[in-house]
């Protein structure tokens, strides 16, 4: 496979071959960087790239060969994984205008000043996360885990969500393939219980989620003794409590049944956050937080459920499922919300089976090619059709009202 493309566009010579010099140094290894003067001739050559099956990562324009942004957009159609970036000059309003416009809907992904001066303060940063965040969904990935199992069985579902939201690189394999057949042989699982989760040589059949976790050493029992502050729930507000609590000298712990990050760990993009301008993965986001937390001194069991609490005095008792016993000064429950079911006589027992809910970043590359219909058109519906229009062949809402006042991000 070719390296995938960095494209840039500027009418201005010197700065296009400044800028190629300067991701060149940093990125030739891994990119072949293109350039081209003429915005025409841009889009004619990514075209080309495009049909001959080319990736393209980046395409870097000067905002004045942008002024229309029709150009955007077009490039957008051709190359919808790949990222758009603009160059903005220093102290020009008329600019500054522009780029507003074009990043608030959502034509570009992020802008670079020029001159940008030392490349390591400025350039660099900003591309390799663009780049970072680019290579995680549209380069094969070596898979951490491998399961085998039903192609549409829920559990097989469960599993693939549950590797996508705790950012494990996971590979699923039929259970009746020629490859899964000779996977469970080669590790004489062959008659063993369905689905098989496998790490290195291990084989688990029909494992719990805290055998799964245990078996790619995750931390799943409790350090002991007192605690100051136990959070139950690792969305958002649990993460940000565990945080603070450690920040602040408490001895913390965190206890999550599933993944870091809860209902935002399965959004494919937050763009609405503090601190991150060009957006970031409900599962990155987590995953961040999650290590700020642990680098503060809170400690996390992920995969671990709190089936009971209780008062003792002054303590509270948290009991997880397998009877582990938790002592805690303050619980703070931030257990989260959990998704409506569509009441459709029957549709429960196609869940996993082509009924999903809420595992659009899970499923979507076993989507590709496939008509896929879209039940919402809040937030979250909005993310996933975005998401998900980049696999499908078509995606389609279907909205219970008769406005998408609620859709109005993807405007």
């Amino acid at each position: 496979m070719s390296q995938p493309i960095l494209f840039l566009v500027d009418e201005d010579s010197a700065t296009l071959e400044s800028l190629a010099a300067v991701l060149e140094r940093r990125f030739g290894a891994d990119y072949r960087i293109l350039t081209e003067p003429s915005r025409a001739s841009a889009l004619d050559r990514i075209e080309q790239a495009c049909e001959r099956g080319e990736k393209i990562a980046l395409v870097v324009v000067d905002l004045s060969t942008s002024s229309s942004p029709e150009w955007l957009d077009r490039v957008r159609e051709l190359c919808p994984a790949a990222s758009r970036c603009v160059l903005v000059r220093y102290a020009d309003a008329s600019d500054y205008t522009r780029l507003r416009r074009i990043l608030a809907v959502g034509q570009a992904e992020t802008f670079l000043l020029k001159p940008w001066g030392h490349p390591e303060e400025r350039v660099y940063p900003v591309v390799s996360e663009i780049l970072g965040s680019w290579a995680r969904t549209s380069l094969p990935q070596t898979a951490v885990v491998r399961i085998v199992g039903e192609r549409w069985s829920p559990r097989c579902a469960d599993l693939r969500d549950l590797a996508a939201r705790n950012s494990v690189p996971c590979e699923f394999l039929p259970h009746d393939s020629p490859e899964g057949r000779q996977v469970l042989e080669q590790l004489g699982h062959g008659a063993g219980r369905l689905p098989a989760v496998i790490f290195r040589d291990q084989v688990l059949g029909d494992p719990t989620n805290a055998e799964i976790a245990e078996m790619l050493g995750g931390h799943i029992e409790p350090e002991g003794g007192l605690y100051d502050l136990a959070v139950v729930g690792a969305g958002p507000a649990g993460l940000s409590a565990a945080v603070y609590g450690a920040a602040d000298g408490l001895r913390t712990l965190l206890i999550e049944s599933k993944a870091p990050g809860g209902q935002a760990g399965t959004s494919s993009m937050i763009r609405n956050y503090l601190g991150f301008p060009r957006g970031i993965s409900g599962a990155d986001l987590a995953t961040r937080a999650q290590e700020q937390g642990i680098s503060l001194g809170a400690e996390f069991l992920i995969m671990r459920e709190v089936v009971g609490l209780a008062r003792q005095g002054a303590e509270w008792s948290l009991t997880l499922a397998g009877s582990t016993a938790v002592r805690s000064r303050t619980v703070l429950v931030a257990s989260g919300v959990s998704y409506n079911r569509l009441e459709i006589e029957g549709l429960d027992a196609l869940v996993g089976k082509g009924v999903f809910y809420g595992a659009a970043t899970a499923e979507a590359p076993a989507l590709a090619g496939q008509d896929v219909f879209l039940v919402g058109a809040g937030n979250s519906a909005g993310q996933a059709a975005a998401y998900l229009a980049r696999y499908a062949s078509t995606v389609t809402l279907l909205v219970r009202s008769a406005s998408l006042s609620m859709y109005s991000m993807l405007k």
